[in-house]
């Protein structure tokens, strides 16, 4: 991992924290738990990295969603109480859940991240943030404020910077992407 990509890092965290954090610059149980969250997202992020280079990446996402939906489904039916108007009237949200965010989502996610480092893709996924709060900005009128806006340039800047490298030395990036190619056709 070169030096860009470990100060980009290290940039955008700061850049999560003012975005997260309120006023009192303290981290509450609600965020200790985004960080634990964000752990397990790194987990996730490095398994795909390690399985996209050796599976069909779209297999590989048929059975994220199986996961996903077997490990819900149990949480749903322990955690909750289930009833079909329930479900009826979530219907939308539901496969709005499934379709759009785990099924689309998720499967650009892996077919993107075959060819990425995974530090970069890090970086990259973790702008999700800054786009959840323009998102709320522009369509439920929530403000952002300074340290907000902050944040959010902060953790640009960081994900530019861990790219750096891609620019000083394309070179790199073209054998990352061509020696995934040969040993797709190495395992054919």
């Amino acid at each position: 991992i070169s030096m860009s990509t470990w100060f980009g890092s290290i940039i955008t965290i700061v850049g999560l924290y003012l975005l997260c954090v309120k006023d009192s610059l303290f981290i509450s149980y609600g965020e200790f738990l985004e960080l634990i969250g964000a752990f397990f997202w790194t987990i996730h992020i490095l398994v795909i990295d390690r399985f996209s280079r050796k599976v069909d990446v779209l297999k590989l996402s048929f059975f994220q969603f199986i996961t996903c939906s077997i490990l819900s489904l149990l949480a749903a039916l322990f955690l909750e109480t289930i009833s079909l108007e329930t479900l009826r009237q979530a219907m939308v949200p539901i496969l709005y859940g499934g379709i759009g965010s785990v099924g689309i989502a998720y499967t650009l996610q892996v077919v993107g991240q075959k060819n990425a480092q995974p530090s970069h893709a890090a970086i990259i996924l973790s702008m999700e943030t800054v786009f959840a709060a323009i998102g709320g900005w522009i369509m439920l009128n929530e403000r952002l404020g300074f340290q907000e806006l902050l944040g959010c340039a902060i953790m640009l800047a960081g994900m530019l910077l861990s790219q750096l490298q891609n620019v000083n030395n394309p070179q790199e990036e073209k054998e990352l992407v061509l020696d995934s190619s040969f040993s797709e056709a190495d395992e054919s």
